[in-house]
């Protein structure tokens, strides 16, 4: 889950002032939440009403009580508590999803069989247009929800779009829904016959899945949405979205400007919940019948669950799971260009994505000018509130994740580890800041080395050869990313197919992009998202032999 590099040149309007405020005491019902928001937002944003009082209370429900325990908190890891309340979304849950997939499923034959290819695509463009219109006020509410820095939403916005562009353009392709292939048959023209015309012909024809349930994260909250859902709408699909229960609001938007669009009823369904109704909803989705595939990005003891549930039912599934990725630096890198792709790999969005560098292996007569340029980096790193100008690094989720840093962090310096720079929670910004961090001398048996980190932490250890860093950049049971930097052109080949990895990055840190296959080996999920590949994981083919 990362951003192309072409994406970090959008350019921003002054936000000094767009930080966000702890709204006023809410009541009961529908004033509450218009209350709450233009406290907190819509006074900020050039168009109010993509935070639609109606969709963010009931998220698609046919019913509303009012009752306050049916809505949970949005808040702003960012602030200076760390809990200052950005929105109340509605609660839904089991039935709720129930319906969502029935609607979903009445609008399947008219997305899939009455609606052409071109009018799909044009569908997708205008959804696409919509969003880059708005991107200003989605990155905001973005950045005020997840935290991140407002140039690294906006930057998301316009990658996000990017993925209904290029699906729009897919769902034209011969390879796409309706599409497939004719090939000549072994059948002879009669029994037991040899020579004159072959009998009849082979059609393999492209067909949609059909309901698919997206289930996405926090830390890509529009990016993560469009690649499941551009490829999903594109085959002939219609989908049911719940996004993460920290940035629902951003999903809200995007729904609302698929209305406008012009997306028709039950295509798009958007279903809001948080931890006391999330395993129901996700259980709703994984075993409902109606519901032929399951797409989600995020954990890998969720994926395995999420795997156990849709077996019954045996539906087809898509999962981009964590990731431990490597940062290979041999000894002939451009030490330069190394630190600027360490830079940009790990420090992004916090170093909370799944294609985060985590693991650095660099070659022990480099590893002191690698270090040392890195570090002068990462000090003069802009740590704050992402709303604000010049910020360069935002928080990180949550307080308990800070805890699991800090204690990673310590246990690692117990084991040997030396930390040169950061190392502690930034408390003075708020309990959700941690300082970006470099650790040396790292031991393999460390918790920070052999599990995922999620946060700006670098842990850093040596080598003497190439099979070396090969054995320590494979050490893992995940297999989504990893990188390596190199002038040895023999070098890049022997490398990239040795490691273990569904994503490699050679002399560069950020490398996704729409038009590019993205996902894991081993325990890093199935399948692809992106490209012409990413398709295909929302079609069935079909085989009929036509005899005329």
């Amino acid at each position: 889950m990362l951003l192309s590099t072409r994406y970090y040149s959008v350019k921003s309007r002054s936000t000094a002032a767009l930080v966000c405020r702890r709204p006023s005491k809410a009541t009961n019902g529908s004033n509450a939440v218009a209350a709450s928001f233009s406290t907190m937002i819509a006074s900020m944003l050039r168009d109010p009403s993509l935070i639609d009082d109606h969709r963010v209370r009931h998220g698609g429900a046919e019913d509303d009580d009012g009752d306050d325990s049916s809505f949970f908190e949005v808040v702003d890891p960012g602030s200076s508590s760390g809990r200052d309340v950005v929105a109340r979304v509605r609660r839904m849950g089991r039935e709720d999803a129930s319906r969502a997939i029935e609607r979903a499923n009445a609008a399947l034959v008219g997305w899939r069989d009455g609606t052409t290819a071109s009018r799909r695509s044009s569908l997708l463009y205008g959804w696409s247009s919509l969003i880059r219109e708005n991107s200003d006020d989605i990155a905001l509410i973005m950045t005020c929800e997840s935290g991140k820095p407002l140039h690294e939403s906006r930057g998301e916005v316009e990658y996000g779009a990017s993925f209904l562009d290029y699906y729009a353009a897919e769902a034209l392709r011969p390879n796409s829904a309706g599409g497939g292939f004719v090939c000549p048959t072994p059948f002879a023209a009669a029994p037991g016959g040899v020579g004159g015309m072959p009998r009849g012909r082979i059609l393999a024809m492209n067909e949609a899945v059909g309901v698919c349930g997206l289930i996405t994260p926090w830390n890509f909250p529009i990016a993560m949405i469009t690649r499941k859902a551009g490829p999903a709408l594109a085959a002939g699909c219609t989908v049911v979205l719940k996004p993460s229960d920290l940035t629902p609001l951003t999903a809200v938007t995007l729904s609302v400007l698929a209305d406008r669009a012009g997306m028709p009823k039950g295509v798009f369904e958007l279903i809001t919940s948080d931890g006391k109704s999330t395993a129901e909803v996700g259980e709703e989705m994984c075993t409902n019948p109606t519901v032929r595939k399951i797409s989600f990005t995020g954990s890998t003891p969720v994926g395995k669950l999420l795997m156990r549930m849709s077996s019954d039912t045996v539906k087809r599934l898509s999962l981009e799971l964590g990731g431990n990725a490597a940062f290979i630096v041999f000894e002939d890198a451009d030490i330069d260009l190394a630190v600027n792709g360490a830079m940009a790999s790990k420090f992004r969005n916090a170093g909370q994505t799944c294609v985060c560098a985590d693991r650095f292996v660099v070659h022990r007569s480099v590893e002191g000018e690698f270090v040392s340029k890195l570090a002068d980096r990462v000090r003069r790193l802009n740590v704050g509130h992402g709303t604000k100008d010049g910020v360069a690094m935002g928080p990180v989720i949550s307080a308990a994740q800070v805890k699991i840093l800090k204690e990673k962090v310590d246990a690692a310096i117990l084991e040997g580890a030396t930390c040169v720079v950061g190392g502690s929670p930034l408390t003075d910004l708020g309990p959700n800041y941690f300082s970006p961090t470099i650790l040396t001398n790292v031991r393999t048996s460390s918790s920070i080395w052999h599990a995922e980190t999620f946060g700006p932490i670098a842990a850093v250890r040596t080598f003497d050869t190439e099979e070396e860093a090969i054995s320590l950049a494979n050490d893992t049971r995940t297999g989504l990313a990893s990188y390596f930097f190199t002038r040895d052109m023999s070098r890049i080949f022997r490398v990239s197919a040795a490691l273990e990895n569904g994503i490699v990055g050679v002399n560069e840190g950020i490398i996704s992009t729409a038009s590019a296959p993205f996902g894991g080996v081993k325990e890093s999920g199935l399948g692809r998202e992106g490209s012409s590949v990413g398709i295909n994981e929302y079609l069935e083919t079909k085989y009929v032999f036509l005899n005329a």
